[in-house]
């Protein structure tokens, strides 16, 4: 003889929730790429009460919670500045290499030796 059970997992009479159990479900239930009917079903709430708990956040009614209405900041749009002219290259500290073949290179004394040589390497 085999007899059969059934496990009711949900909660009867009316259960009290905290500020910080509401703002965890609706934490919970409005974020991107989840469906509030899959979290009124997991967590076994009313789909009533989410939208109730979620005007009393916006309201700012719920303990620890924010107001969630927009904030704005003020902008202001400047004229562009010009970009600063690049300082000009001393001519005595310039060094002007020319290669067999019509090759030129110039460069600033301050060149980075190995640069320099790995750059002619190449150009031979």
């Amino acid at each position: 003889m085999t007899s059969r059970m059934e496990v009711v997992g949900r909660v009867s009479g009316r259960r009290r929730w905290s500020d910080a159990e509401k703002l965890e479900i609706l934490a919970e239930a409005f974020r991107p790429g989840v469906r509030v009917c899959d979290v009124i079903a997991h967590r076994e709430v009313s789909s009533s009460l989410i939208y109730t708990w979620r005007k009393q956040f916006r309201e700012g009614k719920l303990a620890g919670a924010v107001s969630s209405l927009p904030v704005f900041a003020e902008v202001q749009v400047a004229e562009p500045t010009p970009p600063a002219p690049e300082p000009a290259l001393c001519s005595s500290g310039l060094i002007q290499i020319e290669l067999p073949g019509g090759v030129r290179v110039s460069v600033d004394a301050a060149v980075d030796a190995g640069a320099l040589a790995r750059v002619l390497s190449v150009l031979r």
